[in-house]
């Protein structure tokens, strides 16, 4: 069966090379009992090493033309289940048995959507070890006051802690991206109190980053230009600050100064 050719517009950039799934496997921590999402599995090469070590794969591909090929790759292993379907849209918190791992090639344009989702949409993931672009694995554990801290930036480091990162040659892809990839590996911490309003806060003090964070925040509708000074004034920061400074456990202190 001849390779199907990847949609640019689905962000699809087949993984080809399987030396690289040792490294996949060290850092997914993989194991036994393993129930592993994976999304975006194009040719299923990864789907078919995830499936010879753990005990159940949820592999979820929105290309439906890929069937076929993904069938024949799985090889009628009876722990594979193919979901086809937007990961953003799916419901995957049904998915039973529960998925306690994503091991994915993500498909570059809803890798960072699809994080920040699954952080508190699928409580039971203990482990993310995930491919994307450099920027983007760059963003996720970037530290304040730089050019890639942002949103993304305090939501995973509030829900998790790095174990692992692994810098990705271009060439294991077909086709070859013109940027650069990385793997990034994080395992679940306990996620602070009220984090859906947390999540909100971040969400519209990064909404408009060039501002001030209390424009910022009366932009987006969460709170007015006063309350939020206030509130910063509350956690030793001044009206004047922008979201870019404030650490991520500072987010959480300012939910809890701000008015429900």
């Amino acid at each position: 069966m001849s390779r199907p050719a990847a949609k640019k517009e689905l962000g699809q950039h087949f993984l080809v090379d399987e030396n690289l799934l040792g490294v996949i496997g060290r850092l997914a921590e993989l194991g036994p009992e393993d129930v592993v999402l994976e999304v975006g599995p194009g040719l299923g090469v990864l789907t078919t090493y995830l499936a010879d070590r753990a005990a159940h794969v949820h592999a979820v591909e929105l290309d439906r033309s890929l069937e076929p090929r993904l069938r024949e790759a799985v090889g009628g292993r009876e722990n594979v289940e193919l979901h086809f379907g937007d990961a953003l849209r799916l419901d995957l918190a049904s998915f039973e048995p529960t998925p306690t791992k994503l091991v994915s090639n993500l498909p570059y344009n809803i890798a960072t959507p699809l994080i920040a989702e699954s952080l508190d949409g699928l409580p039971a993931l203990e482990l993310w070890c995930v491919m994307v672009q450099r920027e983007i694995a760059d963003r996720f554990f970037a530290q304040p006051s730089t050019k890639a801290y942002g949103a993304v930036s305090v939501l995973v480091q509030l829900a998790a802690e790095r174990t692992g990162f692994h810098p990705v040659s271009r060439t294991v892809f077909r086709p070859r991206p013109n940027v650069d990839s990385a793997l990034v590996a994080f395992r679940r911490r306990e996620l602070p109190p009220g984090f859906a309003r947390v999540k909100q806060l971040v969400t519209a003090a990064f909404a408009h980053r060039r501002k001030r964070l209390a424009n910022s925040l009366e932009l987006a509708g969460f709170a007015t230009r006063d309350e939020a000074a206030e509130a910063l004034s509350k956690i030793a920061r001044g009206p004047a600050v922008r979201a870019e400074e404030l650490a991520p456990p500072e987010f959480v202190a300012l939910a809890e100064a701000l008015p429900a």
